[in-house]
């Protein structure tokens, strides 16, 4: 199974994976055989670099630790407070001695990743980070953080995929007649509604069940404040998914477990759910998208456009741009068509750029019905911020899309078989935590 740049950094997170996390309840001394006494030592010079952990006689160090909680802020561009900034170092911890448990169960499979593949993902995610490979080093300096945190993220998905792929992967099984079921269901359901949904796992059991529900309501809470689902996803799930971001794809709500079906047909494009009661723990949903299946979805026309737009000053007041806004309006009132586009910009002083290969849907949510209504020619009203200036988009041409066939049968075993080493890779790493000698110091 071949890991690409984004499955190390996800949609919209750059840098943020971490190879799987543990259940908090996994950190007991029932579910991992830790050694009764645990101690944290108290920390007194942060110039020391004092072990926070060993696993299985690996040392995990403070500066470990802090470097790769830096890189994490780094690529999710937050800055958190004290308290969450404690708890997600905790997190990171965790999920470090995971990547550990990782990289030393692959080597005693007698799998090791070749430096130069390394080295080609690394490039890979600085080009997502906007950095020159020769560039990119210095940068995760300055945010406090190095190259070899980020290396070292990187060997542990890379050496866990492929680890996967040798000892998981080739025993699990999708027979042909259940893709053929799957194909008469898609034949039957055309029409029906499919969703493009993300997920957040956390597992529970018993003795834990209020805790991790406490921590699913708090982070429900933190994204619909403005953190990020896929930087949340990538430190906190504990499915395969993580890797990107907790995307399962294009899903039809029947091919979800019951509680998750009627949760993505009851909210909306760009909502979260509630934490969601489940097998074995609790789901958060995001729905990113949805669709008719086997159907011409309008917004997947493709577009060609003209961006007008108006830069403002830095630190420019509201009451200010006042003024610039209404001429602005008027002048898109005397837009005569797409050609009249770099007039009305040199009227009012604005930047005028096309773009041909727009997609409706990668269009932000508020702008997408707009533009569905809108007749060639016209533009939609002024948007944007004090921030990125005022802009309008002009519709010069749009191209329908043809509608949608059955997806391929290789397409739905490829996704079938995934759904099920997602499920044994995370049983799997549960082995490996409880058989792993876990010290703190």
């Amino acid at each position: 199974m071949a890991v690409a740049a984004a499955g190390i950094l996800g949609l919209a997170a750059a840098g943020a994976a971490i190879a799987q996390q543990a259940d908090p309840g996994d950190a007991n001394e029932a579910a991992l055989n830790l050694p009764a006494n645990v101690t944290i030592l108290e920390h007194k010079d942060p110039s020391i670099r004092r072990a926070t952990a060993i696993v299985n006689s690996a040392i995990i160090t403070d500066t470990d630790v802090d470097q790769r909680l830096a890189l994490v802020l780094a690529a999710n561009k937050t800055n958190p407070a004290e308290e969450e900034r404690k708890q997600l170092r905790l997190q990171v911890l965790s999920n470090m001695i995971d990547e550990t448990l990782e990289i030393q169960e692959a080597a005693a499979n007698k799998i090791k990743v070749d430096p130069n593949e390394i080295d080609q993902t690394y490039a890979r995610v600085s080009a997502q980070f906007k950095q020159q490979p020769g560039g990119f080093t210095g940068f995760l300096r300055s945010k406090g953080t190095s190259e070899a945190s980020m290396k070292r993220q990187i060997e542990g998905e890379l050496a866990w995929r492929r680890l996967l792929g040798r000892e998981v992967e080739p025993f699990v099984n999708v027979s042909d007649d259940e893709v053929n079921q799957v194909l008469a269901r898609l034949k039957a359901s055309k029409g029906a509604a499919e969703y493009h949904v993300g997920e957040i796992y956390l597992s529970a059991n018993p003795v834990n069940q209020a805790q991790v529900l406490a921590r699913a309501n708090d982070l429900v809470d933190k994204i619909r404040h403005g953190s990020s689902f896929v930087a949340y996803a990538h430190e906190y799930s504990e499915a395969s998914t993580k890797a990107v971001g907790g995307d399962l794809g294009w899903v039809r709500a029947e091919q979800l477990p019951e509680q998750l079906s009627a949760v993505v047909q009851q909210i909306q494009v760009g909502q979260i759910s509630e934490p969601v009661a489940v097998n074995g723990g609790f789901s958060i949903i995001a729905l990113i998208d949805r669709r008719t299946v086997l159907s011409a979805d309008p917004r997947d026309a493709t577009l060609s456009l003209k961006q007008i737009t108006v830069n403002l000053p830095s630190g420019a007041t509201r009451e200010a741009v006042e003024p610039k806004l209404r001429e602005f309006s008027e002048a898109l009132k005397t837009l005569q068509g797409c050609g009249g586009a770099e007039a009305v910009g040199a009227k009012i002083g604005a930047e005028v750029i096309s773009n041909d290969q727009l997609h409706v849907r990668d269009l932000p949510l508020a702008l997408q019905n707009i533009m569905l209504e809108l007749r060639v020619g016209e533009a939609t009203p002024p948007f944007g911020s004090l921030t990125e200036g005022i802009r309008a988009l002009v519709l010069c041409g749009r191209d329908d899309p043809e509608p949608a066939g059955l997806p391929s049968f290789d397409e739905i075993q490829s996704q079938m078989q995934d759904e099920r080493v997602n499920l044994r890779a995370r049983r799997y790493l549960r082995d490996l935590r409880r058989d792993a000698v876990i010290e703190y110091r």
